[in-house]
């Protein structure tokens, strides 16, 4: 019998217009610092959106922008300060997965003494609990990919240290998130695909990690299904709703109950010495050597079949049959020529890589089909090198 444990605080408005029943929600203070990245939410009408819906709510804000695609320790610190100086009691994060993964670090932060580094588990960080609780935490994503809006873990950067970590606790669970499809259309081809993709590895990992139980594979198994069936469609037509609509439910799926293994580790460590790597492009960049190094051992077969039949191949036989049908898909959403060479990745770095792995948390590293050793990371990684 499979023992699990699930917990899913977040109250959750989905579908293309839950942004205008925003303002009918009991939000949780009186004064919200909204956290923004670039200028696209200004560009496309997002945050006057928001502000209107605030403004109905008699809820007053002060915006905090910036924030990196890869938020590091410096733009966590610097919020959870504008948080204290302008007297607000809950965060807002509108954008896509790295606003609120440092939207929910800013709320921890506003909360609690010193460096968000001292609640790092990584090498350097001080692995400390925090004494209080979060600030609340209000989630308007506008991509497809995370599924940061309903779990707890933030990724976060740290340039000086060359750590590029998850920290979480529960209480930074998003109190009310809104997955408003109609707010994710303007995304570009390249980020759809990216951002896609990442939802697909969530699920994928989820079911090839061999501490997976029931749970976690329903919703896996229908992100995969979804994934395979519509990102193609959105990124070939940004303005289809339908297609949207699916990969923001398969996005918020994966979210559900995500189980990572070394994938989301190694592209981690990419991440922390390529900042400007896009993660979705990383974790596609790696994934045909990572999934076909346990595909040629036989290692995740049962799993690998299923997920093969998930993305639509009839009658699948063995775990090659999802290496192809992987491969398919990454074509399919424009990516299949992506190269780490491409992002400054060089081949005598990669050397560097298996030992960051014990030290950059992003997934479970016990959880993989076959337990890999240092060799083994260095051996995916050359093979993923182009």
């Amino acid at each position: 019998m499979y023992n699990f444990n699930f917990y899913m605080p977040t109250k959750v408005l989905f579908g293309p217009g839950k942004l205008n029943e925003l303002h009918s929600e009991q939000l949780p203070g009186k004064k919200a610092l909204i956290s923004i990245g670039g200028q696209s939410v200004k560009k496309y009408g997002y945050l006057e959106r928001l502000e209107k819906e605030l403004d109905a709510a008699n809820v007053k804000y002060v915006l905090f922008e910036g924030i990196r695609p890869n938020p590091t320790d410096i733009n966590v610190m610097e919020g959870a300060k504008a948080v204290r100086e302008n007297g607000c009691d809950f965060v807002i994060a509108l954008g896509g997965g790295s606003i609120m993964d440092c939207s929910k670090c800013i709320a921890l932060m506003a909360s609690n003494d010193g460096d968000i580094w001292d609640y790092s588990l990584s090498a350097n960080g001080g692995k400390k609990q925090p004494e209080n609780p979060a600030l609340p935490i209000v989630c308007i994503t506008t991509s497809a990919g995370t599924g940061s809006e309903v779990d707890i873990a933030s990724v976060i950067t740290n340039d000086t240290t060359h750590e590029k970590t998850g920290i979480f606790f529960p209480s930074m669970f998003p109190t009310l998130s809104v997955v408003d499809s109609d707010l994710m259309m303007s995304v570009p081809e390249k980020l759809t695909a990216y951002q896609g993709m990442d939802a697909f590895f969530h699920a994928s990992e989820t079911v090839v990690n061999i501490k997976h139980h029931p749970m976690a594979e329903m919703f896996a198994l229908k992100t995969i299904e979804y994934v395979a069936k519509y990102l193609p469609r959105a990124v070939k037509d940004g303005n289809d709703k339908e297609a949207r609509a699916y990969m923001a439910l398969a996005n918020t799926f994966a979210g559900y109950y995500m189980m990572c293994t070394s994938a989301h580790t190694m592209e981690h460590v990419m991440g922390s010495f390529h900042d400007t790597l896009v993660h979705g492009a990383g974790l596609i960049e790696i994934a045909h050597a990572y999934y076909d190094f346990f595909a040629e051992k036989k290692a995740s077969e049962e799993n690998m079949i299923k997920m093969a039949a998930a993305m639509g191949v009839a009658n699948p036989t063995s775990g090659k049959d999802f290496i192809n049908a992987l491969d398919k898909l990454i074509s399919d959403v424009g990516c299949g020529d992506l190269k780490m060479s491409d992002d400054g990745i060089t081949k005598d770095e990669l050397k560097l890589y298996p030992a960051k792995v014990h030290e950059v948390l992003g997934g479970d590293i016990t959880a993989d089909p076959l337990p890999l050793s240092d060799d083994d990371y260095l051996t995916i990684f050359e093979n993923a090198w182009r």
